[in-house]
């Protein structure tokens, strides 16, 4: 067996579309998924419907705080909201953790103007609430639920942030494991510039009647020279 299929992805508040989509398609995947919530029995029904759609039993519903202790690798999907709070409860389970932090700054009712953080992002602030023991990347920030749900190719690349290479490279694997194009886009710093595209995009869904927007990077890398 190889070392993916023993890793277990907790996705933190994953009852939600986006949680949802992400899970289905890790497991699908081969990894082993366990979807956090508030309420543990929401996160066992949403485990359930993901088990029967895929036919195995790739995926639990836990709560979040069981969620972040049992996982290897730890995503936050949730509502800018509970961002902080759900991050301070859960300090201790997350150290020494990859967390990739699909969270968007998002401003009720108008969620097509960027608005970020002190912090400069969500992810940024993820860092300063839990502290130099956790690793934190930014991604999949904008791509819907619609295409994460579906069976067919995400017609849309993903751009990762993080700490650290490690972290970056770590963060690139979960989301071509996902079956997308992912793309180093630099350091956590940058991650401002991702989490903004977001707000950019149901902008442009909105103006021009389109259901679920995603970039795409151009151009053709280079070959590696020994």
């Amino acid at each position: 067996m190889s070392k993916r299929l023993l890793l277990t992805i907790g996705i933190l508040g994953g009852t939600g579309p986006e949680g949802r989509g992400l899970a289905y398609r890790w497991a699908k995947a081969g990894y082993h998924v366990v979807i956090g919530s508030r309420s543990p029995e929401k996160a066992e029904a949403a485990a359930a419907a993901l088990n029967q759609r895929l036919e195995t039993e790739q995926v639990r519903g836990l709560s979040n705080e069981a969620a972040a202790a049992q996982c290897d690798i730890a995503v936050l999907s949730v509502p800018y909201e509970a961002h902080r709070s759900l991050l301070e409860s859960l300090r201790g389970p997350l150290q020494g953790k990859l967390l990739v932090d699909v969270t968007v700054p998002l401003v009720p009712p108008e969620v097509t103007r960027v608005r970020m953080p002190a912090a400069g992002s969500a992810a940024a602030e993820a860092r300063e609430i839990l502290g130099e023991g956790a690793r934190v990347a930014a991604a999949l920030h904008n791509v819907s639920h619609v295409h994460l749900l579906a069976d067919e190719p995400v017609p849309c690349d993903v751009l990762v942030c993080g700490v650290d290479r490690e972290a970056r490279d770590q963060a690139i694997k979960l989301v071509e494991a996902a079956g997308m194009v992912a793309w180093d886009a630099g350091p956590l710093e940058n991650a401002m510039v991702v989490e903004g595209l977001t707000s950019v995009l149901l902008g442009i869904n909105k103006r021009h009647r389109i259901r679920s927007a995603g970039i795409r990077i151009t151009g053709e890398p280079k070959a590696q020279t020994a």
